[in-house]
């Protein structure tokens, strides 16, 4: 078994941080529901600026809020503003389980607004030459 990505929030701003809360990130529900994101999934985040890296569950905030807010000791890994990366995965038994995949990839402006919806695949050419593509949906 492997782990691989199954869906992305890249470049989403921090729009708060609470300590005093019992754990987790806070994230719009649509945003969550356009990526594929569950609520009390565990996801990987990297923090852009100061590379931090951490493993919290998603719950959901206000619909339409695009909030990203870390609460709890995560609050600590970052400022209001950081750009994060924001990964969800599942694993896969086999490499041949890659070429069905296609993550959904979010892109973010600074305001959480949605730039670019990509898609990741990967292709086998019969051979287990694996390639990579990133394609656009529009």
């Amino acid at each position: 078994m492997f782990k691989v990505v199954r869906a992305k929030l890249h470049g989403i701003r921090v729009t708060g941080a609470e300590l005093d809360y019992h754990g987790s990130i806070t994230l719009d529900p649509e945003i969550c529901r356009e990526a594929g994101i569950y609520p009390l999934e565990f996801v990987e985040i990297w923090n852009k600026n100061n590379g931090e890296r951490l493993s919290t569950y998603v719950i959901h905030g206000k619909p339409g809020s695009r909030c990203c807010i870390l609460n709890g000791a995560a609050a600590r890994t970052c400022q209001r503003g950081d750009p994060l990366i924001i990964c969800a995965s599942e694993y896969l038994q086999s490499p041949r389980e890659l070429c069905a995949l296609t993550p959904r990839v979010l892109t973010f402006d600074s305001a959480n607004t949605v730039l670019e919806r990509l898609r990741y695949a990967v292709n086998d050419d019969g051979s287990g030459n694996f390639s990579f593509s990133i394609l656009n949906e529009c």
